[in-house]
């Protein structure tokens, strides 16, 4: 049945005689798309205006989220059924498991050089071994998420120079300046171990790995020890670093203010400018020390590893599935609290004894700084009083210049003339000196 024409000159007729085909509307061009057809359309559609007529296209309607009627909404279901239908389920798996390897090929293709780490893994019955590992084996074998690498990754030392210690489900990331390993439940992975804080780790960790040397008694996981082992090893340079300097900056306190030499003065800074330092990472541990004491949840977090044990959100309990279980946890965390408890009392030992040494230090600057000041004003007075003199003796000058010139006085017709002039200049220029010292002392100049 055509449409009644509207009152306006634009007159648009057509019967609906396929349910196939649907027209494209002047409001729905923003959500049709165009397909081939045959040409005559199979029914008539006239668009009159101005005495003109135009053929349309027939065209096939896909989603449109603005206007959509219930006849394209069922529609489409059928088609998709319909399509679903005819294909069989092996080709959709074979089609997806394509899709999945082209991915993983195409993010392989796209040229970025994967980075490979080479470590020391030292393992929980003691074998030490030097592997190289890029990031994707190193993701899998430890569990990690790559965000967490960040915090151990060597390549980014400048900017995660701050201790740092990261629990998570199935590894502790340990960042201890120069210590950087990711300790796991039967292996730990040592990066940059050439340096002083890895070589002096892998020093305080295999002597505990040593059976002979448990000497009967419970030991704890493998990756406390390892945690306990990076505490010791980091505590302990920095108390044999204060140990070093201490007497140095003691004698250096007693020679000074009193002997005042370019080396004494240089070594007084750069044992200043260690103490700085000394202080800076022992108080960046201290904190770090202290932010894993007060959040119980990481202290659990350590304690539940490789258990089968949960934590319940809101209390932060824990649950595990064999009571044992839960009871060596809860033995765990205590060994855990006492332990971080006994290295932060070490590293606020330090952080204080650094802190009074670099005290002392600043107060000798302080001292040496008056001392200075002082000798310069005494420099500075001497200086005054000889351009006090050395005025008196212009002023002497200038009469002796005077009667040096070329003309007759008629005082040197008489032989005591040079004599009283003579006289004359020399207690005019002492009356002088002591007048203006005298103006100086009264202005509290001098």
């Amino acid at each position: 049945m055509p449409l009644a024409p509207s009152s306006s000159r634009h007159l648009l007729q057509f019967p609906v005689s396929s349910p196939a085909h649907h027209l494209l509307l002047f409001s729905d061009l923003t959500c049709a798309t165009f397909f081939r057809s045959s040409w005559p359309p199979p029914f008539p559609i006239s668009l009159k205006k101005a005495n003109s007529f135009v053929f349309p296209i027939s065209v096939r309607r896909e989603k449109c989220f603005s206007k959509s009627t219930e006849e394209d909404r069922r529609s489409d279901s059928e088609t998709q059924t319909d399509g679903d239908d005819d294909r069989p389920a092996s080709v959709a798996t074979t089609g997806g498991s394509q899709r999945i390897a082209a991915s993983s090929t195409d993010s392989l293709s796209l040229g970025i050089r994967e980075p490979v780490y080479e470590v020391v893994e030292v393992r929980s019955d003691g074998k030490v071994s030097t592997r190289k590992i890029n990031r994707r084996q190193l993701l899998k074998s430890s569990g990690l998420r790559p965000r967490d690498i960040r915090s151990v990754d060597p390549s980014l030392w400048l900017t995660n120079s701050m201790p740092s210690l990261v629990v998570r489900e199935h590894a502790i990331l340990l960042n201890l300046g120069s210590l950087r390993a990711i300790a796991m439940q039967e292996s730990v992975f040592i990066f940059d171990y050439n340096r002083k804080g890895g070589k002096a780790f892998m020093d305080s960790l295999l002597p505990r790995l040593n059976p002979k040397n448990i000497n009967g008694g419970p030991s704890m996981p493998f990756e406390l020890e390892v945690v306990e082992a990076a505490l010791l090893s980091r505590i302990q340079h920095l108390e044999q670093k204060l140990m070093d300097l201490e007497p140095r900056v003691q004698a250096l306190l007693e020679v000074l203010p009193n002997r005042l030499t370019a080396d004494i003065l240089e070594q007084l800074r750069l044992s200043k400018q260690t103490l700085v330092e000394l202080g800076s990472r022992a108080g960046a541990l201290k904190q770090m020390l202290l932010d894993l004491l007060e959040d119980p949840h990481e202290i659990r977090r350590m304690c539940i590893m490789g258990k089968n044990c949960t934590l319940v959100k809101g209390n932060e309990n824990m649950e595990c599935s064999v009571p044992l279980e839960k009871q060596i946890a809860e033995e765990e965390e205590e060994e855990i609290e006492m332990l971080l408890e006994n290295y932060l009392q070490r590293c606020e030992s330090c952080h204080g004894q650094a802190e009074r040494l670099l005290d002392s230090a600043r107060e000798m600057e302080d001292s040496i700084a008056v001392n200075l000041s002082s000798r310069r004003l005494e420099v500075s007075r001497v200086e005054l009083l000889l351009q006090v003199g050395t005025f008196c003796i212009a002023v002497g000058a200038l009469v002796a210049g005077i009667f040096g010139m070329n003309l007759k006085s008629y005082l040197e017709e008489h032989a005591f003339a040079f004599w009283l002039t003579t006289a004359g200049i020399i207690v005019g220029a002492v009356v002088a000196f002591f007048l203006m010292y005298s103006y100086l002392r009264a202005r509290k100049i001098l």
